[in-house]
């Protein structure tokens, strides 16, 4: 049968289809509002006109020194004006974003530099000390630029020239083009490195683009929000909030350390309406102190949360307080979040007990992700709608990850069967909400972190004293969670919790250590293996 004229006849064209990308928001944001605030930081302020014409400029720096399509351009940075700027001004130049975490030590970092293959570094002054010992590691010779942000202390520049300086290296006109094809790399974002080195998860324009009008969609933001960035932009590049604030013309208050004082004054100085982040920064909001609190908020303020879901007695002090939560759920591979407790409306009536209860499970996917599902690990059959039958979370669309850099292996794992493997396992309830129930990696999320208990367990291994080991992760009110050390020790040998919590902090980035160390044997199966779960149960109650 010959081909249909819906096919033969009308093809695509310059006239109708462009790449979807999400620069061409900025390039909106800056036509229709050129005079609103785009960016706020301290005493500095951007309009969206502004914020356009330095991200242009950045963008033409970067290509006058020879950087273009599918470089990959590292920034290490707190949630300042550069690298929001970055957000857009790389991309304008065909170039890769990699948000590099900033509390992560200097071999991980090098390790980073090195597999993304970084041809530059901007480098935050206030990091400029495990910047400098990174590349000092690293094989890569990028050019490296510094941040001069205020506020900073006595950071040392490691750089040939300051941000400021470099922008002014480069033309507030420069003639970017969308990528020629949606499916060009736009951000590098590393994974935690939960089972040896971390992986590289790449993020493709479509994707970012969808996720961007995702986030409209799923917390209901209306035109011109002002959002405070609590959330850090290397956190899957701020689950992509730069470029859907650029969609709604939003003003970004840019908040380099996140404290209770500093979040109370910018909602009552500001005009902050909302904000995301890790259960740490909704205790902070609640256990605030009165001198930091200030006066009664001025107005509801939303706050997405997620890694943990909300415990009831948080969620009720939030609302008390004038907070109003929505929680998610996603994973860097799926360019932050991908799920969302949908709330519906008669729910508000139930006790508050309920409504946490409710509000706590991870619920459907956004209305950008094709297809979700909790099914048999093995042979992807969904599991019934029982809320009892524990299965994998599985998910699919066009904000699934490109795959994992330079690493075919893990990227067919991840994707066999035509479906992302999540590695977490949950529940379906009958009306289709899921609902996670434990991590088949034993990760520990604290403070909105991804923490291996493998590496931990690494860490203690090397100790002299030390038998055996395993991590799991104890339930904080302040964090989500922290890992909790099982171990040990070998006949005759002694160490101390203190000592053994030192002895990691020597050899790791702080914020995975131990917070808690308990001594005795472990619990093993009949094969040997270590019984985690009774050290969860162990945990709970300590």
């Amino acid at each position: 049968m010959a081909g249909s004229a819906y096919d033969t006849d009308l093809d695509r064209n310059a006239a109708n289809y462009t790449a979807l990308s999400p620069l061409s928001l900025i390039r909106r944001a800056a036509a229709v509002y050129p005079d609103k605030p785009a960016v706020i930081h301290g005493d500095r302020r951007f309009t969206w006109a502004e914020t356009y014409a330095r991200s242009r400029r950045l963008a033409s720096a970067l290509s006058r020194r020879g950087i273009g399509k599918n470089d990959t351009v590292a920034v290490m940075a707190a949630n300042v004006p550069a690298l929001y700027e970055a957000h857009f001004g790389l991309p304008m130049a065909g170039a890769v974003l990699n948000a590099i975490n900033t509390r992560l030590d200097a071999a991980t970092i090098a390790f980073i530099l090195d597999h993304g293959e970084a041809r530059a570094l901007l480098v935050d002054r206030e990091f400029s000390g495990v910047a400098k010992q990174a590349l000092a590691l690293a094989k890569t010779r990028p050019l490296v630029v510094d941040i001069d942000d205020a506020d900073i202390g006595d950071g040392e520049f490691l750089g040939e020239m300051e941000y400021e300086a470099f922008l002014g290296t480069g033309d507030p006109e420069f003639a970017w083009s969308p990528p020629d094809d949606e499916w060009n790399a736009i951000a590098l974002n590393y994974t935690s490195g939960t089972t040896g080195n971390p992986k590289g998860v790449v993020y493709h324009h479509r994707g970012a683009y969808l996720l961007a009008i995702g986030n409209i969609l799923t917390w209901n933001l209306p035109p011109h929000p002002t959002y405070l960035w609590t959330l850090p932009m290397f956190h899957c590049n701020g689950w992509c909030f730069p470029w859907t604030l650029a969609a709604v013309a939003g003003t970004s208050v840019c908040l380099r350390r996140v404290t209770a004082a500093g979040i109370f004054q910018a909602i009552h100085e500001r005009g902050v309406s909302h904000f995301c982040g890790a259960p740490i920064v909704l205790n902070l909001a609640i256990n605030a102190k009165p001198e930091e609190r200030g006066p009664a908020l001025p107005r509801t303020v939303e706050v997405m949360t997620a890694a943990a879901p909300p415990p009831a007695a948080v969620l009720q002090r939030m609302e008390q307080q004038g907070f109003h939560v929505t929680h998610v759920y996603g994973l860097t591979e799926v360019y932050g979040p991908a799920t969302v407790c949908a709330w519906h409306e008669e729910w508000s009536l139930l006790p508050i007990e309920d409504q946490a209860r409710l509000k706590s499970r991870q619920g459907v996917g956004y209305a950008v992700l094709e297809d979700l599902m909790v099914a048999d690990p093995a042979t992807l059959a969904p599991v019934p709608r029982d809320g009892a039958t524990m299965g994998e979370v599985f998910m699919r669309g066009n904000t699934v990850m490109k795959g994992y850099f330079r690493n075919p292996k893990a990227t067919d794992e991840a994707f066999a069967g035509g479906w992302f493997h999540t590695g977490d396992l949950g529940v379906m309830h009958p009306d289709g909400y899921i609902e996670l129930k434990d991590r088949s990696k034993d990760i520990v999320i604290s403070g909105g972190e991804n923490i291996s208990t493998i590496e931990i367990e690494s860490t203690l291994y090397r100790h002299p004293a030390i038998l055996e080991a395993a991590v799991v992760a104890r339930p904080d009110e302040k964090w989500g969670e922290t890992p909790c050390a099982f171990v040990t020790l070998k006949d005759g040998a002694t160490a101390s919790a203190a000592e053994l919590i030192a002895f990691c902090r020597d050899n790791m980035a702080h914020f995975k250590c131990p917070r808690t160390v308990v001594f005795g044997p472990l619990p093993k199966t009949s094969t040997g293996k270590v019984r985690k779960y009774v050290l969860r149960e162990r945990a709970i109650h300590l």
